[in-house]
């Protein structure tokens, strides 16, 4: 068997084929160098099929195979799967302390502790003027002063409890939004990983490689990992599974889309939070909510039980007490006398009690909370970022890696063209020495 006459321009031709395509490959990840999401492109060459030569001798002849060349076998794309289960993962997490962190200091400034406008202070003025009182007991003006002080006390105990309720409204507005259909994010994202997976179908089925296509959905797969835990699993036909938080059924089906559909807390991520601290029921902020109704019915329950003629407060909650005394039904003695002042001064007495203890305990919770979800989100982005940082290092694009890279493209480029001029330079030769002989 004979070498073909065309094999070494056919060999060099394959050379420039290839290494144009590494440097097309090059371009494209330079180009996209910045671009959000984007995993670095590379050519992959593998050898192309030799061609066997057989042996020319019986007696001492083996044969052997000449290389043909270079193929590209495809264009891959460079990518860590395990570290995008990860990066989603945590993402979740960081997502759902980065919630909880905003709302609850939004709760806790509610409280407007320690200033002059909160609650602790509201307290301390209110049991003065009992103090006050007990020291002059028919003084209309110290009088006064007790009724002046428990309105602005209870009207404090309303716009803290307003206030909270306004930001449970707003999360629960918040989580709304996010999840409406048709056009909530969480359904836009999923419409279009359905939509992608059919073009990512349809493009491995013609025989090409969407990296791009795949870049786009692996991008919205992360975002979605943001709303709620997500767990992907590829089908044999190119195309994602998504299950979404603890929905019944998969939120992206291949090319179906199933929304909406009920979640808890537990499926974690801002929506998690949001459901968590919007529940009217045992959330988080009703929670916060019912405490304050716990100090506030035991400030009435405190009160009246010494104002036994007339209740000095009415109402049973932070949003429902009010002063219902006047300045003239105010008891300051049990004992009749006028100027008297057993109960104003067991009144004066109670600050510091039960009332104060338990609405200190309430403002050291909160204050607990917020450290802790503040502790937890400083560490899940830290975590975050250095996973994210693990991705990048794998799928991102090096400028000085990618100058390197086609620098060594166009000098094989080169090589691969000169081999060519060589040939043909001889193959020229050949012909015009035929043509003379």
């Amino acid at each position: 068997m004979t070498i073909p006459q065309w094999t070494g321009l056919e060999t060099a031709l394959s050379g420039l084929r290839a290494m144009q395509a590494a440097i097309d490959t090059t371009s494209h990840n330079i180009a996209n160098a910045n671009t959000p999401g984007y995993s670095r492109q590379q050519a992959v060459l593998t050898e192309s099929n030799a061609l066997p030569i057989p042996a020319l001798s019986n007696v001492y002849g083996t044969g052997g195979q000449l290389g043909e060349g270079v193929d590209v076998s495809t264009i891959s794309r460079v990518r860590d799967q395990f570290l995008d289960v990860q990066y989603r993962a945590q993402n979740t997490t960081t997502s759902n302390a980065n919630t909880t962190s905003t709302i609850l200091q939004q709760a806790q400034t509610a409280l407007a502790e320690p200033t002059s406008k909160g609650l602790s202070a509201q307290l301390n003025a209110f049991w003065s003027a009992w103090n006050d009182l007990a020291a002059a007991p028919t003084n209309p003006a110290a009088r006064q002063s007790v009724i002046d002080a428990g309105t602005t006390l209870a009207n404090t105990f309303n716009t803290i409890d307003q206030q909270m309720a306004t930001v449970q409204s707003q999360t629960a507005q918040q989580y709304a939004t996010l999840t409406a259909s048709p056009n909530g994010e969480v359904q836009s994202d999923a419409e279009q990983v359905a939509a992608l997976n059919k073009e990512i179908t349809d493009a491995q089925n013609a025989g090409q490689t969407p990296n791009d296509l795949l870049d786009q959905r692996d991008q919205l797969l992360d975002k979605l990992s943001g709303f709620a835990n997500v767990s992907v699993t590829t089908q044999s036909n190119g195309m994602v599974t998504v299950n979404f938080g603890d929905a019944a059924t998969p939120l992206v089906n291949g090319t179906t889309v199933n929304w909406p559909q009920t979640l808890t807390s537990a499926s974690g991520g801002e929506l998690g939070a949001l459901l968590n601290l919007s529940n009217t029921t045992n959330g988080q902020i009703q929670t916060y909510r019912n405490t304050l109704n716990g100090v506030a019915t035991q400030l009435i329950g405190a009160v009246n039980a010494l104002q036994p003629a007339s209740p000095f407060f009415s109402g049973n909650s932070a949003a429902t007490i009010a002063v219902s005394a006047t300045a003239g039904s105010i008891q300051t003695t049990s004992s009749g006398n006028a100027g008297a002042n057993d109960l104003a001064l067991q009144l004066a007495g109670l600050g510091g009690g039960a009332t104060d203890q338990s609405y200190a305990k309430f403002v050291t919770q909160i204050g607990s909370d917020v450290q802790s979800v503040q502790n937890a989100q400083q560490t899940g982005q830290s975590l975050l970022s250095a996973i994210d940082n693990q991705r990048q290092s794998v799928s991102g694009v090096s400028l000085d890696e990618e100058m390197t890279n086609l620098i060594t493209f166009q000098r094989a480029y080169q090589a691969s063209a000169r081999v060519m001029s060589v040939i043909d330079s001889t193959i020229s030769d050949l012909i015009s020495a035929v043509q003379a002989g």
